[in-house]
């Protein structure tokens, strides 16, 4: 956490030559008043020039400088990181860029640009634009996040949940990777040159042994039918394994089909076995008429419902037997279809076996042709040289190709962890991790404001705000005192956030004129509830307001004009 101490100031803007100083963790809260251009806005500039180089406001360094007296502008601001104590001292005319770091200044043998970046990098670890996005709010140069572009947004973010790490990693990967590029280049010339001083090496042996050559030919035909065949033969191995593995594939069924034709075949067995019953039940019925264990008489009407009880059940055993055979027929036909593609699996496989044998004795026969012009070259002992220096070359080929294969390797893992690094990769994975913490704690600093509405922010920072009612509105449809309340509820938010991450955490806050304008007395009142409830925090609030906010401050600083230059006039 960066706890900023003291900040003070000399011939820089409207002050004069003697340093007007501020104790920034002096008390918890702190307000800052004045009329209009008496310097009360001048610690915004200060803490921005003093830190990035450049004021808070649109306003250009030369101008920095008190106009009468023109030179020796100084801005020096101390704080403590942890148990390190920080000075960081900016001048112009003369121009000054110190650190220091527990009473030793860096190197001042490096570049400014280069000094800086190491002090927001290796320091601070936020640039201005976080900066400005969690420690200030509210002046009129301001843009607050919500006006901010898509990418502006993203940067914010980013810095906040401190995933910068990755950008920087992206940038040392690209250059990796046009290095490796460029060793992929120089490995496919020098492959080529040798290939190529190969190709005319054997030329030449072949010409030296010219007599040979009919023959050598000859074998060298036959190894490239072979090795074609080879080829051919491969092919038709893959063709056949792709074709095996699509048939497999296709009868995953045939478990699921038999077992489905096993419970058909018993549903036909109970089926016929309670038809047999039915029809026997129904014949029964229908020719006697005494009950044949008791001798009764059995009753007319009895026997009409159980003879049509017998024909319905009979009727229903029928159908269903239909029902059964129409199956029947689908799962054998399954089953046949099944028998049919096995068939076809045991002939591929039978067409693989015959093409690995094929292939088998074509590599054998490729060797005995090899072992052949092996003979008919060491016939003539005068190509051996021409040999030896032809067996040099393919070696240091086989070593390109090595290396090759491993820059290859290495650049599919480099295009691996590239698109991990890419915006779209983990830097957006982590954001959707924490972007529902961010949309809680952003409507839970709006009702604390009593503003009752329901704010969500997505991945790409677009907003989605909704009232009670379910109307959806934007940012810019909402009055400047409810875009302040956004405003304020975003600030909070990312400290909250940077707090939790640890990144751009800090005991600072100021805010410039948010009650001047932008909120009304109920909203006022909300936001110093707020303010007070924010622990280890030092709030400095910049105002025209002072008879209604003077004595609702634990401190006030008060900048007035005496002799033309801005200094504290009041202070307690």
């Amino acid at each position: 956490m960066i706890e900023f101490n003291n900040i003070k100031w000399k011939n820089f803007l409207s002050t004069g030559n003697n340093y007007t100083s501020v104790q920034l963790d002096r008390t918890s809260t702190t307000l800052i008043l004045g009329s209009n251009g008496a310097g009360k806005s001048t610690i915004l500039d200060a803490l921005c020039f003093g830190l990035f180089g450049k004021a808070f406001r649109k306003i250009n360094k030369p101008q920095l400088v008190n106009s009468i007296n023109e030179k020796d502008c100084s801005i020096e601001i101390n704080f403590t990181i942890g148990r390190k104590k920080y000075l960081v001292r900016r001048g112009i005319k003369p121009n000054v860029f110190e650190v220091w770091i527990d009473g030793k200044m860096l190197d001042q043998d490096s570049k400014i640009k280069d000094s800086q970046t190491y002090l927001e990098d290796n320091i601070l670890k936020l640039n201005y634009k976080s900066f400005t996005q969690t420690v200030i709010l509210g002046s009129a140069t301001f843009v607050p996040f919500m006006q901010l572009s898509a990418s502006d947004r993203r940067d914010i973010i980013e810095d906040l949940l401190d995933i910068k790490i990755f950008t920087s990693m992206n940038e040392i990967l690209k250059v990796k990777q046009s290095v490796l590029s460029s060793s992929l280049s120089e490995n496919e010339h020098d492959r080529k040159l040798i290939n190529n001083n190969i190709q005319l090496q054997k030329k030449y042996i072949e010409e030296v042994a010219a007599t040979k050559t009919s023959s050598i030919k000859s074998i060298e035909n036959k190894i490239s039918l072979r090795d074609a065949s080879i080829t051919e033969n491969e092919k038709i191995i893959d063709s056949e394994i792709s074709n095996q593995d699509n048939l497999t594939s296709s009868v995953e069924d045939k478990d699921t089909t038999q077992q489905r034709q096993n419970k058909l075949d018993s549903l036909e067995s109970q089926l016929m076995l309670n038809l047999k019953k039915n029809k026997k039940d129904e014949k029964f019925f229908s020719e006697i008429d005494n009950c044949p264990t008791c001798k009764q008489e059995i009753n007319d009407t009895h026997k009409h419902s159980m003879c049509s009880d017998a024909k319905t059940k009979v009727s229903e055993l029928e159908l269903g037997l239909q029902k059964i055979s129409i199956e029947f027929k689908k799962v054998n036909a399954r089953l046949n279809s099944i028998a049919d593609i096995h068939e076809k699996i045991r002939l591929s496989g039978k067409i693989i076996s015959e093409k690995q044998s094929e292939i088998k004795i074509m590599r054998s026969n490729i060797l005995e042709f090899n072992s052949e012009i092996k003979e008919l070259n060491e016939s003539d002992t005068s190509t051996k040289p021409l040999e030896k220096e032809l067996a040099k070359q393919e070696k240091n080929l086989d070593k390109l190709n090595s290396i090759r294969e491993e820059l290859v390797e290495k650049r599919e893992y480099q295009n691996i962890a590239s698109v991990l690094l890419k915006d779209s990769g983990v830097k957006t994975s982590i954001i959707k991790y924490y972007l529902p913490v961010m949309n809680k704690l952003i409507n839970q600093y709006l009702h604390e404001m009593d503003f009752y509405v329901n704010f969500t922010m997505d991945e790409k920072f677009s907003e989605v705000i909704k009232s009670r009612s379910r109307e959806n509105f934007s940012y810019a449809s909402f009055s400047e005192g409810e875009k302040m309340r956004i405003d304020l509820a975003l600030l909070f938010t990312w400290r909250t956030i940077a707090k939790m991450k640890n990144s751009v955490n800090t005991n600072l806050l100021i805010l410039d004129e948010v009650f001047d304008s932008s909120l009304d007395n109920t909203g006022t009142d909300e936001f110093l509830k707020l303010l007070n409830t924010l622990g280890g925090n030092n709030v400095f609030v910049i105002s025209h307001k002072g008879e209604i906010l003077y004595d609702k401050f634990r401190s006030v600083i008060k900048f007035g004009k005496v002799k033309n230059f801005s200094q504290i006039v009041e202070e307690k």
